[in-house]
Order: structure tokens, then C-alpha cells, then sequence
């Protein structure tokens, strides 16, 4: 047996492979980037499967190269990636047609029909827009209605993760704690849904389309020849059921209980916890599959997060990041030096992330109010932070609320927790400590954590994060800003929504008509 872990992380954005020691430690990382996605339309986000693999492929390459010995020790490999993002193969897995990613925003004009049981009881609880809207944006239901061929076509709708699942071992078979989006997954009890289930009338989605489930740190497969070539790794190294990225950051960041929260500051912003109770922190919103076997993820996320990071440097910080290329640094890091120079609540600049449609706020666009002349877009950058913060301290209280359990300490993870300015942010903010632990890598971390559990190095998930997760930094609240932030969040933030919704609905009703 080798001695290590080969952990792959898939995110919207780059593809990274990485090598943690049974100690946690980071050995080595390889990292391939490449554009997010391309829009055929206004509103959608695709992106060829073949850009995954090939990153997968010349990842691992690279790795062998670099690292000749240490590649050679590798025994398990783990993957995990983005959420809600499907991918269509036929009975011999070729690609039917380009992944379809989680911020796409294309709908069907008609939601699918239920049987008369599910409506009324969905009706009953007062939440049958809320199914209509998941049915309106079921990619699987798009392509029904305008690409039939391809759907005939297709012999297994998958998440990314059983795609690269796929290209390692040919076996149509993902992780439970990977079934995460617009698909009939019953995540109570961590199975597909029956036929006449709620989440089986939802999405109407053929049972044999739907690939076999593994649960987490069970055997997928064994990579296979075809796979050895293309990457350089060794025939027949178990491949093991990981999770998602948001999943394998809380495992990473050692949160495995109700009294721990963890906050990703990625491209999609999210706050969750883990529990081996099911319960709903928003109505009709399932907890997700955690990592950890027969536990929750309950969860509430910000659509877009720190994406709308990449959106400000685009579109208003062209000055830093000329400035961060003559340094030779990153152009977050330059802006997150100047975030400490505008004061907490950005002199009364006041920021609504929704900028993608909610479960819970279908209607809901993104704002910023309060400009004032002395206002400048460093004030804009430090908003949006604050406002996705503001997001997640909500979600924080649902959580708490339905849990009827009291958050002790936060833990972030994400390309926004290298900042030590957007920790302190979100210490002073949540009013609670947050700490960061040895890597900001930590979605890979978590998955290490899986695969080695599966070699048998640690009999339980709680004895591998003893061993594997270290606290490296705290961030404690300073009791001004903590005041400061209450009052705006009391007085301003949670009365924004309400005020504005009005006028959401009415550019809805008008795009509608356009």
C-alpha cells in the first residue's frame, strides 16, 4: 500500500491536485485554471466536460513530474467539485452536449405536473412556488423541452463528480454526499426518490438516467487503463466517494457538530453546519448530504458570493489590478489591503447580495444604497464583503432557530478566509470567534480526510480531523464594530428586502413581457 491520498478539487474555476500527508499536511498542490464558463445565450453558463478531465489529466502529469516519489506513494484518490452542475454521457460515455453549471439561469415556461397527493400537500404548507421554481430551473427539464434528441440520447444525467468518477474507473457511480441540485435525490434518507415521491415529481428525471450511489469512503472503482494513460497514476488505485466542495470544506475545517459553524467564502458563499438530526433551517430547503455518513449539511447560501469579487475587479478595478500585475501579487490581495481604510458599515453604503434567484427570494436582485459623493469603489468593495456577511449572519439565525442550539465559533474556509481584513469582518460581524486552520484549502483537506478513513489509517471521521485539522489563526470580535454592525443589520439590512421587493417583481413582470 502506498501512503497517500491523492485529493481532487473541481471548482468553478480551476481544477487543483493535491497530496495531504495522514497529519494533514499539504505536500503538493498543483493548480489549472481555465474560464469559468461561456454563454451561447444571455443567462447561460456552459462549459465542455473535456475542460475538467484535461485539467484532471495534466494536473496529475504535472504532479508525477514534480514529484515523481511522492506521486508513486499515492493509494486512494478522492474527488470533489462543484454543485448542481450536469453533465449528460451516453451508453458508452461519450458527452452528449456541454455541462450545464450552477450559476446558469435558463428556465422551462411551464412547470412539470404533480400528482394530486404532492400538490395539495405542498400546497398545504404554502410552498408551491417555491416547487414550481425548482422545477422551472431543472436543467434536466430544459433539456426535455428544447433538446428531446439529446435527452433520448443520454444514458446517465451526472454531477461533474460522477463524470470524473467515470473517467478514473467506468463505473456510473457518485458519492452520496455528491447528489446536490435539481435532481430527485430524497436527502432525508439518502437515496433517489421513489416514483411517486415529492422530489420525483419535482423533477422528472427517469430513474435508469440516474447513476448507482456510494456512500462516503465507500469504493467507487479502481482507475483503469485507459485513465492510467491519460494521467500517469497507477492501474487499479481505489477511487473512494467524496462529496461536494461545500461538504468537504466542513469536514476540512474540523466542523462536525452543532456547535461549530462553517462559512465558505468561495465563488457561491454559504454557512453550514453538520447534524445527525435532519432538519429544514428554511422551509422546504433539505439539509444536504454531509461527508460524515448518516449526517445533514443543513445549510443557506449566497447565490454567487464572492464571484461578485471577480465581478467588481472586472468592471471597477482595472487600477489595482494593473498595480497587483507590476507587484506580482494577486489583485484581491492588493484590494484586501485597503479594505482596513474605510470604516465599518462603509460610511453608510449598504449592500443586498441576491444576485441570482433564491429558493426563498425568487424575485430577489442585488442593491446598494446610501451613495454619497464621498463614497469610492474601494467603499463598494468593502460593501459587497459586508453584505455577503450580512447574508450569512441570516443564515446563521435560521440555523440556530430550527437547530434550537447556539453557534460557538465559526470557521472559514475560501478564497475570501486568506484575508486576514475579511476574517476580522466576519468576526466583528457574527460576534464570534472564527478561526482558520492550517490551509485554505480545505474542500481538498476534507476529502484527504475521507480517503484516508477509507485506507483504515482512522476507525472514525472524528479521529482522522483529531489528527488532520490544525487551528492555525483566530480572529476575535472588537465590541465597537460588533455594534456597529448590529445596529446596521437591525435597522437597515433587514428591512431592505421588504422595501424593495415591490420593485423586484415589477422588473420581473417586465422582463417577462420584454
Amino acid at each position: 500500500m502506498g501512503k497517500y491520498v491523492l485529493a481532487i478539487d473541481c471548482g468553478t474555476q480551476s481544477l487543483r491536485g493535491l497530496i495531504f500527508d495522514k497529519n494533514g499536511n499539504l505536500l503538493v498542490k498543483v493548480k489549472k485554471e481555465f474560464n469559468p464558463y461561456y454563454s451561447v445565450e444571455p443567462g447561460w453558463a456552459e462549459q465542455d466536460p473535456n475542460v475538467y478531465w484535461n485539467s484532471l489529466c495534466e494536473v496529475c502529469r504535472q504532479i508525477k513530474e514534480d514529484e515523481e516519489e511522492i506521486f508513486s506513494e499515492i493509494d486512494r484518490v478522492v474527488v470533489t467539485t462543484q454543485r448542481d452542475s450536469c453533465v449528460l454521457l451516453g451508453k458508452n460515455g461519450e458527452i452528449i452536449r456541454p455541462a450545464i453549471l450552477w450559476m446558469d439561469q435558463r428556465k422551462i415556461k411551464k412547470a412539470r405536473n404533480m400528482n394530486l397527493y404532492n400538490k395539495l400537500t405542498i400546497t398545504a404548507v404554502g410552498m408551491m412556488n417555491t416547487a414550481k421554481n425548482f422545477s422551472l430551473n431543472c436543467n434536466a427539464h430544459w433539456i426535455q423541452d428544447y433538446e428531446p434528441e439529446n435527452w433520448k440520447k443520454t444514458h446517465k444525467y451526472l454531477q461533474i463528480s460522477g463524470f470524473l468518477n467515470y473517467k478514473l474507473t467506468h463505473e456510473f457511480k457518485d458519492s452520496i454526499a455528491s447528489q446536490i441540485g435539481h435532481i430527485p435525490f430524497n436527502y432525508k434518507h439518502f437515496r433517489w426518490e421513489s416514483k411517486y415521491g415529492q422530489k420525483s415529481q419535482i423533477f422528472h428525471i427517469e430513474r435508469e438516467k440516474l447513476c448507482d450511489l456510494v456512500a462516503p469512503s465507500g469504493i467507487i472503482g479502481y482507475v483503469v487503463d485507459e485513465a492510467c494513460s491519460e494521467t500517469g497514476l497507477k492501474k487499479g488505485i481505489p477511487v473512494v466517494a467524496g462529496g461536494s466542495d461545500k461538504g468537504c470544506e466542513t469536514l476540512g475545517v474540523g466542523c462536525f457538530d452543532n456547535y461549530t459553524a462553517s462559512i465558505s467564502l468561495g465563488s457561491n458563499a454559504s454557512i453550514q453546519t453538520t447534524s445527525k438530526k435532519y432538519y429544514e433551517a428554511l422551509r422546504f430547503i433539505c439539509p444536504f448530504p454531509a461527508v460524515i455518513p448518516k449526517a445533514y449539511n443543513p445549510e443557506i447560501q449566497i447565490y454567487r458570493g464572492y464571484w461578485m469579487i471577480s465581478w467588481f475587479k472586472k468592471e471597477f478595478a482595472q487600477k489595482e489590478v494593473a498595480q497587483a500585475k507590476e507587484l506580482n501579487i494577486a489583485p484581491e490581495e492588493l484590494l484586501n489591503r485597503r479594505l482596513n481604510d474605510i470604516p465599518p458599515g462603509c460610511d453608510g453604503l449598504v449592500f443586498q447580495p441576491y444576485w441570482g434567484a433564491g429558493a426563498k427570494r425568487p424575485e430577489g436582485k442585488g442593491a446598494i444604497i446610501g451613495f454619497d459623493d464621498y463614497h469610492t469603489r474601494i467603499h463598494i468593495y468593502r460593501a459587497i464583503i459586508e453584505g455577503i456577511g450580512f447574508g450569512l449572519y441570516e443564515g446563521l439565525q435560521y440555523i440556530q432557530k430550527k437547530s434550537k442550539m447556539n453557534i460557538e465559533k465559526i470557521m472559514v474556509s475560501g478564497g475570501g478566509s486568506q484575508s486576514d481584513a475579511i476574517c476580522q469582518i466576519t468576526a466583528d460581524l457574527f460576534n464570534k470567534p472564527v478561526y482558520r486552520v492550517q490551509t485554505y484549502e480545505t474542500s481538498g483537506l476534507g476529502a484527504a480526510i475521507v480517503g484516508y478513513v477509507s485506507k483504515g489509517e482512522y476507525k472514525t471521521f472524528g479521529e482522522a480531523v483529531k489528527n488532520m485539522v490544525h487551528m492555525k489563526d483566530e480572529f476575535l470580535p472588537d465590541s465597537e464594530n460588533v455594534k456597529t454592525y448590529s445596529r446596521i443589520y437591525k435597522d437597515i439590512y433587514c428591512r431592505v428586502y421588504n422595501k424593495l421587493k415591490p420593485l423586484y417583481k415589477e422588473m420581473q413582470n417586465d422582463n417577462a413581457d420584454n
